[in-house]
């Protein structure tokens, strides 16, 4: 069973809740937007998913500034 598998459904709707909204805020494309967080860096896998339980409670203003803050914090250029 590969990583991508393992998740359940609610965990992979949260992510593409997670990737719709930071789109939204940066004013950029999906596509961009899953590379950033999945590409070049592991922030969908590594702090998304795993940290479903903790963000999934917070209103999406917080949830959208977090992982901006997690982007830079690992360098992403914005």
């Amino acid at each position: 069973m590969t990583r991508e598998n393992s998740y359940g459904s609610k965990e992979l709707e949260f992510a593409i809740f997670c990737i719709e909204n930071v789109v939204a805020r940066l004013h950029i494309n999906g596509q961009k937007a899953y590379d950033l967080l999945a590409e070049k860096t592991d922030i969908l896998n590594q702090y998304i998913i795993p940290e479903y339980e903790m963000l999934h409670t917070q209103g999406k203003e917080y949830i959208v500034d977090d992982i901006i803050n997690v982007m830079k914090e690992r360098g992403v250029a914005l």
